[in-house]
C-alpha cells in the first residue's frame, strides 16, 4: 500500500518551522506579508536554507564545519533541486517545498540554477580575486534569492527592472553578511575579500584577522559596507512596483540588515569582538519605520533609471 504524500499544509508548516529556526529576521519580516505570499517565502526560504546546510555541513545556518565531501553535497542537492524543477515528488520536505513554490509562481528555472552554483562556488573552494569576482558570488548566494523573493512576492518573471532592484536587495544582504562573518569564515579556512583588495592593503597571506591587521581589515568591510548601502538604497527604489504588505516587509528587512552593515564599519577593528546583530526592540523599529516609508514609497523612493555604475546581474 502506497504511503500519502505529505499535503501543502504539512510541507508548509515544515518551512515555517525552518525559518523560525533559521532566521528570526527574515522571520520576522516574512509576517508582514499577506498570507499567500508568506507561505511562499517560507517554502522558498526551507529549500535555500536546507540546500546550504547540506552544503555546509550545518544545522539552520548554525555550527559551519569544514565539510570534506562537498563534491558529492553537490550532487545530491543538485540533483534534488532538479527533481523538484521537474515536478516530481522528492521525499524531502525543503525540496518539495521549491517544487510547490515553483509551480504556483511559474519560476524561471534558471534562478534555481543559479543558486546551486553558488554552492558550487564555495564547494570548489573558490575565492573573489576582483571586486567582480565579489559581486559574481554575492549573486549567486543571495541576489538571485532576491529574484526569487520577488518573484513570490508576485512581480512578473518578465519584469527585468524589478527583478534588478530586488536582486540589488540581495546583493547588499551578502556583502553586509560578509563583513560581519570575516571572522567565522575564517575558522573554516574560507575568505571572501577580493585578493586585489588583500593585495592593495599589503596583507600577509592568510594573516588577515591576526590583531595587528584589524585596523586594515577595518578598511576594507567599510568598503563593503559602503557598497552594500548603494545596492540598498537602489533596491528600496523598486518598491512602488511592490503592494503596500510586500513593500513594508522588504524595507523592514532593508533596515535590519542595512543595520549590520552600518555597525559594523562603525565599529571598526572591533567588530569581530562580537558577532553583530540586531535586537528584539530594534527590528520592532525598523519594521514600525518601514511601514511609514511603505506608505509613502512613491514619494520618498521615484522611480529613476537604476545607477549604471551598479553591478549588474546575468541575464
Amino acid at each position: 500500500m502506497s504511503q500519502a504524500l505529505p499535503s501543502r499544509e504539512a510541507i508548509v508548516a515544515t518551512a515555517h518551522e525552518s525559518i523560525s529556526r533559521g532566521s528570526k529576521s527574515f522571520a520576522a519580516a516574512s509576517l508582514l506579508f499577506d498570507r499567500p505570499t508568506r507561505e511562499r517565502a517560507w517554502l522558498l526560504y526551507a529549500w535555500c536554507r536546507r540546500c546550504d546546510d547540506i552544503a555546509d555541513g550545518q544545522d539552520h545556518g548554525h555550527g559551519m564545519t569544514v565539510v570534506e565531501d562537498a563534491p558529492a553535497r553537490l550532487v545530491a542537492l543538485s540533483a534534488m533541486t532538479e527533481q523538484a524543477l521537474a515536478g516530481d515528488v522528492v521525499g524531502e520536505p525543503a525540496f518539495d517545498a521549491l517544487r510547490i513554490f515553483a509551480a504556483e509562481t511559474r519560476l524561471p528555472k534558471r534562478f534555481a540554477r543559479d543558486l546551486v552554483e553558488g554552492f558550487a562556488l564555495d564547494a570548489r573552494d573558490w575565492r573573489p580575486r576582483s571586486e567582480n569576482d565579489l559581486y559574481k558570488y554575492c549573486y549567486h548566494v543571495a541576489g538571485v534569492v532576491g529574484c526569487m523573493m520577488a518573484i513570490a512576492m508576485g512581480v512578473d518573471p518578465d519584469d527585468e527592472d524589478t527583478l534588478d532592484r530586488a536582486c540589488d536587495l540581495g546583493m547588499a544582504f551578502q556583502l553586509a553578511n560578509i563583513a560581519r562573518d570575516v571572522e567565522e569564515d575564517d575558522r573554516v579556512g574560507r575568505c571572501y575579500l577580493p585578493e586585489e583588495w588583500l593585495v592593495e592593503m599589503d596583507f600577509p597571506p592568510g594573516q588577515h584577522m591576526k590583531p595587528p591587521f584589524r585596523p586594515r581589515l577595518a578598511v576594507l568591510t567599510k568598503r563593503m559596507a559602503d557598497r552594500a548601502a548603494a545596492f540598498e538604497a537602489s533596491a528600496r527604489e523598486g518598491t512602488p512596483a511592490l503592494s503596500f504588505r510586500s513593500a513594508w516587509a522588504v524595507l523592514s528587512a532593508a533596515g535590519i540588515y542595512g543595520a549590520i552593515g552600518r555597525t559594523v564599519a562603525a565599529r571598526g577593528e572591533h567588530a569581530w569582538n562580537h558577532r553583530v546583530t540586531t535586537s528584539g526592540m530594534q527590528k520592532l523599529g525598523f519594521i514600525v519605520t518601514a511601514a511609514r516609508e511603505a506608505a509613502r514609497r512613491d514619494t520618498l523612493y521615484p522611480r529613476t533609471k537604476r545607477d549604471t555604475r551598479l553591478w549588474t546581474r546575468p541575464r
